[in-house]
């Protein structure tokens, strides 16, 4: 087992962890609030977040076996979100809550499993005008990021 692949696979946990306190306890008026600058409800948000695992630890399971990531624009993403959020306008809060833990905990298993070799290992990614880019950066910039960055977007929006 790799210590630095399990680092990794422990801060997933706490940044969905951080995430999914935070929202527990918000009123019903508070999960629908929407994020200003992100155009998205609070609940459209962490959904969004729990959902983006999978697609995040897929990408990074080709990175890591030294494929490049091919064809992913920034523009698909924005139409992959926006058909997200229409697609999932109104998520319960508790059942929300329950998926980020989930499928963060098997974003954080299959992360314990990459190999250091691996998380070294770099292939063009598309998102980043083909930058070669390590699967730890890919994972530290996606998955790890990611719960983070929304949670810091939803306390701006609710004012905390």
């Amino acid at each position: 087992m790799s210590s630095r692949a399990d680092s990794l696979a422990d801060r997933i946990e706490e940044g969905a962890q951080a995430l999914a306190s935070f929202v527990e306890g918000l009123t019903d008026e508070e999960w629908k609030t929407v994020a200003p600058n992100d155009q998205r409800s609070v609940g459209v948000l962490v959904h969004h977040v729990a959902s983006a695992y999978q697609v995040e630890v897929d990408l990074t399971r080709g990175l890591a076996s030294g494929n490049p990531i091919v064809g992913v624009t920034w523009e698909m993403i924005d139409q992959m979100n926006a058909k997200h959020a229409q697609d999932q306008s109104s998520p319960d809060q508790k059942e929300t809550i329950e998926m980020l833990r989930q499928y963060s905990k098997m974003a954080a298993d299959a992360v314990r499993k990459i190999t250091d070799e691996e998380l070294d290992s770099a292939a063009k990614v598309s998102l980043y005008a083909d930058a070669p880019l390590t699967a730890q950066y890919f994972i530290e910039d996606h998955a790890l990021r990611h719960s983070y960055h929304h949670l810091a977007n939803i306390k701006a929006a609710l004012n905390q």
